[in-house]
């Protein structure tokens, strides 16, 4: 059974926090040999910080550690897979602690999977968005100058359970993207939802059209 959880908004380490006790206490039913029987979904925004996965380029950081404190703003180095990214209001973070197993699904059809999902939610905005050979997330406008990205994924898996997982722009200050060179990117731009329809969409539109998808996809 999988289990949505929102959140609403919550400080990253504190999510971080969650989603490590949720993907153990899968991990160990998976070690011990019993039966997963409770998968999760969380769902939350998260208040500013900028987050390196384990291969991110400090170089992405444009600004001093002393910068980001006179602002209150944290740069996490966490577990997932990518480089650098931005969490914060108005964005809708999603984070499935999962078996893969159980949805016969590989690393790369589980990244697939999550891109599927935004792309059919964004396209109830009316917006098309598309997959670009060699830069995991969803893209607007691929291959053409403008091209720009709408949502972020970074995932870490151990033993078929995921965490971490995608974050998709909404209503996004894309501000604080004009601090890091977003997901390593030094020439392509980033979007939301609001910027491409000229009009401010609320999150909570978004998170139940995103929540109804993602359990079709699972459950498929």
């Amino acid at each position: 059974m999988i289990n949505f959880i929102d959140r609403g908004t919550m400080p990253y380490r504190d999510a971080w926090a969650l989603q490590t006790e949720l993907f153990d206490s899968i991990v160990a039913l998976k070690r011990a040999k019993r039966p997963v029987e409770n998968e999760y979904v969380i769902m939350v925004e998260h208040t500013p910080v900028y987050t390196m996965g384990r291969h991110a380029n400090p170089m992405n950081m444009l600004m001093s550690p002393d910068l980001l404190a006179q602002d209150g703003i944290e740069c996490i180095p966490i577990e997932r897979g990518g480089d650098i990214t931005f969490h914060g209001p108005g964005q809708l973070v999603v984070y499935p602690i999962i078996d893969m197993q159980l949805h016969h699904l590989g690393v790369k059809a589980y990244v697939n999977l999550l891109e599927e999902a935004v792309i059919r939610t964004i396209s109830n905005f009316g917006i098309k968005g598309e997959r670009v050979e060699g830069a995991t997330g969803v893209w607007i406008d691929k291959d053409t100058p403008r091209e720009r990205k709408i949502c972020a994924i970074g995932v870490r898996c151990s033993h078929s359970v995921t965490m971490h997982g995608l974050a998709l722009n909404v209503s996004t200050d894309l501000a604080y993207f004009n601090r890091i060179n977003p997901c390593g990117f030094t020439d392509k731009g980033v979007t939301s939802i609001t910027a491409e329809l000229g009009r401010e969409v609320d999150i909570n539109e978004v998170k139940p059209i995103m929540q109804s998808i993602l359990n079709d996809l699972l459950n498929q």
